[in-house]
């Protein structure tokens, strides 16, 4: 990959992986990091990575450096600090938005991150296969049981009023 190559697919993909990274860790400083970090780790090699691959790359540098920072701070949380009003449930919602993220939430880690490479992102499924480490029919799977749990969360009274 040249420079130039190197500069535009800074341009193309930083937004895309900023809000994946975001989605995932809502933290929007830990989230840019990542991105610094994945942008980083592509320029160390830049002679390696073929342009064609670099989103692919950076995507799955990205998730893999989010998971290694979530498996460290789940290690080093101080619980004494937590505030109780960030731990509190709000029993209405006024916004679809709002329902969607905290359902989202529910989600496992993997489920999560799959539905959001594919609906969020528009990745295939062999692509996201290749970001996560999963197979095809893996991927499948994992993306069909996270929609069924959206769509009884979204479709439950409960969640809506």
């Amino acid at each position: 990959m040249t420079v130039e190559e190197y500069n535009r697919c800074v341009e193309d993909h930083s937004d895309g992986l900023y809000r994946f990274i975001l989605k995932n860790i809502r933290d929007s400083e830990k989230a840019g990091d990542i991105v610094q970090d994945s942008f980083e780790k592509l320029w160390r090699k830049v002679r390696e990575v073929a342009y064609a691959k670099s989103k692919s790359y950076l995507f799955s540098t990205a998730y893999h450096t989010m998971i290694d920072g979530i498996r460290k701070d789940k290690r080093m949380e101080d619980f004494s600090l937590v505030k109780t009003e960030t731990c509190s449930h709000e029993k209405h919602y006024s916004d679809l938005q709002e329902i969607l993220h905290a359902a989202l939430e529910r989600l496992p880690e993997i489920q999560r991150t799959v539905i959001l490479l594919r609906d969020y992102e528009g990745y295939a499924y062999a692509e996201i296969g290749e970001i996560t480490g999963l197979n095809e029919s893996q991927v499948k799977v994992y993306i069909y049981r996270g929609r069924v749990f959206l769509k009884e969360y979204i479709g439950s009274l409960q969640a809506v009023i």
